[in-house]
């Protein structure tokens, strides 16, 4: 399942919105969104840390075959999002704490700041 999510369904639109964009000669840009799990092994997270490698490298490939077609392609690579499952998965302080204590900000990530840079990347 974590493969058909994680990568298939990415390949299948991209496709899909890339054949339209290039026949339509339409610039733009296209962003998949990954995980820091791409760069970072997490235990027992081996299929999802790997089909989101997986996304960064397709993301990397299809940048290049779609830069001379003027469509640029982004990933966007957060590490914990407060989502209602987020919220429900890192509500623990203890099991959030070693995370936290990672990250730069000292906080997960909100919806709204996964968003806005995938608004940026869209402009």
């Amino acid at each position: 399942r974590s493969l058909d999510v994680n990568l298939r369904a990415v390949l299948h639109v991209s496709q899909i919105v890339a054949r339209q964009m290039i026949a339509q000669g339409v610039a733009g840009a296209i962003v998949n969104v990954s995980s820091q799990a791409s760069r970072r092994a997490l235990r027992d997270h081996a299929v999802y840390c790997s089909t989101k490698s997986a996304l960064d490298m397709l993301s990397k490939v299809m940048a290049m075959e779609l830069g001379p077609h003027k469509i640029r392609v982004n990933t966007v690579n957060p590490t914990v999002v407060m989502t209602d499952m987020g919220r429900i998965n890192w509500s623990d302080p203890q099991k959030s704490a070693a995370m936290i204590n990672r990250i730069p900000l000292g906080k997960f990530a909100e919806v709204d700041d996964v968003v806005n840079s995938i608004l940026f990347l869209l402009s």
